[in-house]
């Protein structure tokens, strides 16, 4: 399947978080929509189903997974897609995501997101393994860009990488811009150069999240609030890409949901800024 539409989510979100579980399921967060890790909820009943369908209810709701394996020249486990699958056609979200990566070999899952040679080579193993997901979900999907620590030769830039991958599959992209930046520090390319690079045309959500600093890289935690640096550089990629949906992820060292959604007012007031800076323009 060459997927050449897809569903779309509007406005700002943040992701579903166990401490604020209660307001999605009330439907008194004040978000747009949610977001969940699709592995949480592959199962085929109990609690935590049953606090997705209710969450589900009032907002609508993206899917992001981290298992997908979507760069494995294994070739993904029909297992995996089937239970995603089943998944997707109880909650009907409006979205599902995963990440431009491989997570293991030979049936081993090492949870975590592993980069990518960006080869001609891999790009085939890549879209092979879209085409297929894509295939058994019935519906285009997003992939998100890598945080990097290491980078392997390759014959074009990541950004490069994912223009053509979405071109060739018919996916779209999930623009995590803490990634682009922790990458950017840490493999010492020009961040607005791959912001030049995006095709913002099939951009269907961005991602904004904190890291944090080590002996000597960044490391993409998800336990601070988004920096300034990252706000810039969020500034810069809504100024290029119009109204996307923007979702804040905390997946750890969780605060209180207002401060949660202060940092969302935070996107709202860019965006507006940056509407607004492309109608004078």
């Amino acid at each position: 399947m060459t997927a050449t539409s897809m569903d779309r989510l509007t406005g700002f979100g943040l992701g579903m978080r166990r401490e604020h579980y209660r307001a999605y399921i009330e439907g008194t967060a004040p978000v747009d929509f949610i977001e969940v890790i699709s592995e949480n909820f592959m199962i085929d009943s109990g609690r935590p189903l049953d606090t997705l369908t209710k969450a589900r209810a009032n907002y609508p709701l993206a899917l992001h997974g981290v298992s997908m394996s979507i760069g494995s020249s294994d070739g993904l486990r029909s297992d995996y897609l089937a239970r995603l699958k089943q998944l997707v056609d109880i909650i009907e979200p409006t979205v599902v995501s995963d990440h431009l990566c491989w997570t293991g070999v030979d049936g081993f899952n090492s949870h975590d997101l592993l980069p990518l040679p960006y080869t001609e080579e891999a790009l085939d193993v890549v879209c092979a393994n879209i085409a297929r997901a894509q295939d058994t979900l019935g519906r285009a999907m997003l992939f998100e860009n890598p945080s990097s620590y290491i980078a392997f030769p390759g014959a074009m830039t990541e950004w490069e990488f994912l223009a053509e991958m979405a071109w060739r599959s018919g996916c779209g992209l999930l623009l995590d811009v803490n990634n682009i930046y922790v990458s950017a520090i840490n493999q010492g390319f020009d961040a607005q150069a791959y912001l030049a690079g995006v095709p913002f045309e099939v951009v269907g959500q961005i991602h904004l999240a904190g890291h944090v600093k080590g002996e000597h890289l960044l490391i993409d935690t998800h336990d601070q609030p988004v920096p300034d640096e990252v706000w810039a550089l969020y500034r810069s990629a809504i100024e290029r890409a119009g109204a996307v949906a923007t979702m804040i992820e905390r997946d750890d060292n969780i605060p209180e949901l207002d401060v949660l959604t202060a940092e969302i007012d935070v996107a709202r007031t860019i965006a507006a800024e940056a509407a607004a800076h492309r109608i004078a323009a």
